[in-house]
């Protein structure tokens, strides 16, 4: 097992192995003296690994619950997060007591949120199962959930106090759900480390999730908050948001993620705002994994929801720009040109 301190503003220790979630309760009790424990998951994690954490969490004193709800993109709303809060009021946890996220980046966004707003902030302890989540969402502490207009419209920063990470949990998980892990990590090699992405190739998944982790908590470290360089774990992001919303959802995140990086590359290219033609290298790259990068969505479909994009500041936007493999950048560009970005990268897409 090997364990990165990642020195936020509240610090916390992540731990990645193999057979680790056995002992996640006495992995929790290194950082939180027994209390309530409330255990959050989807109905299918729920069914595969809930009372091996449980039974952890009793062995080592805690008093546990457990809250579920349907799994899928689907639930990350504001009806779910309520009866999460309500859940949790009813179950009596206290400001002493804590949440443990088990589960996907749904589980762990929606429950990072619940527990950053519920008595003011609770502690929680993110154990992700799925590969995005492990080199990805589980990390950070950005928490929150989907608006009728766009992905991550509601939310609130709020660090783990403990990050476990047991890949072991992998091998239940269905071929796409591991693409979704391959598209982030793919991401992270893009925008700061090449290496990595041989690595992503040859499926070493304890080496990726660790690398990833790394990188990461470097970026979160120097900018917590999302007002700069953090904004380059974005990278395919403001069309993938887009494309999630146009699919109600229907196209995963990753998926989402790994159009949404081809299409900005060609459309940077396109626009002059790089030498470098990234699309090649990316499509090459996703399509040895099978993915369908294609979009069946108009630049204006597009445009419409990527004006709820986050990284948007005024009138302008930062997009992430490929400079070279392993090498982006931040460019501001304006509203009205993001237009014309998307325009571009549509023409003749080369997904």
């Amino acid at each position: 097992m090997n364990r990165f301190a990642v020195t936020t503003r509240r610090p916390y220790d992540i731990l990645i192995g193999q057979d680790i979630l056995a002992d996640t309760g006495s992995y929790i009790r290194e950082c939180v003296e027994p209390c309530k424990a409330c255990l959050v998951t989807d109905s299918k994690v729920n069914t595969i690994y809930s009372q091996v954490v449980i039974s952890s969490l009793i062995e080592a004193g805690y008093q546990t619950s457990k809250i579920v709800f349907p799994e899928g993109e689907h639930s990350k709303n504001i009806t779910t997060y309520t009866n999460i809060l309500e859940s949790l009021a009813e179950e009596g946890l206290s400001r002493s007591d804590l949440i443990i996220a088990l589960g996907g980046g749904v589980v762990g966004d929606l429950s990072g949120f619940a527990a950053a707003t519920y008595l003011r902030g609770i502690k929680y302890i993110q154990v992700p199962t799925t590969y995005l989540a492990a080199v990805d969402s589980s990390v950070g502490g950005k928490t929150g959930l989907n608006l009728l207009y766009g992905k991550n419209l509601a939310g609130a920063f709020w660090q783990p106090s403990m990050v476990i990470c047991d890949y072991d949990t992998f091998r239940t998980l269905p071929e796409q759900e591991m693409l979704d892990g391959v598209a982030e990590a793919v991401k992270s090699g893009m925008i700061m480390e090449a290496n990595l992405i041989d690595k992503v190739l040859k499926k070493d998944y304890g080496s990726v999730i660790e690398r990833c982790v790394s990188i990461k908590k470097s970026i979160v470290e120097a900018d917590e908050r999302d007002t700069g360089i953090r904004q380059l774990l974005n990278f395919g992001h403001t069309v993938g948001h887009s494309i999630e919303r146009l699919s109600s959802y229907k196209t995963s995140h990753g998926l989402a993620v790994a159009k949404g990086m081809v299409m900005e590359s060609y459309a940077a290219y396109k626009m002059g705002l790089t030498d470098f033609d990234a699309s090649g290298f990316l499509r090459e790259t996703l399509s040895r994994f099978g993915f369908d990068l294609s979009i069946p969505y108009t630049a204006e479909e597009l445009y419409k929801y990527a004006l709820n994009d986050k990284k948007i500041h005024g009138d302008c936007i930062a997009m992430v720009i490929p400079e070279s493999i392993g090498k982006c950048r931040l460019q501001k560009i304006s509203l009205s040109d993001l237009g014309k970005f998307l325009r571009l990268g549509m023409e003749d897409y080369p997904g």
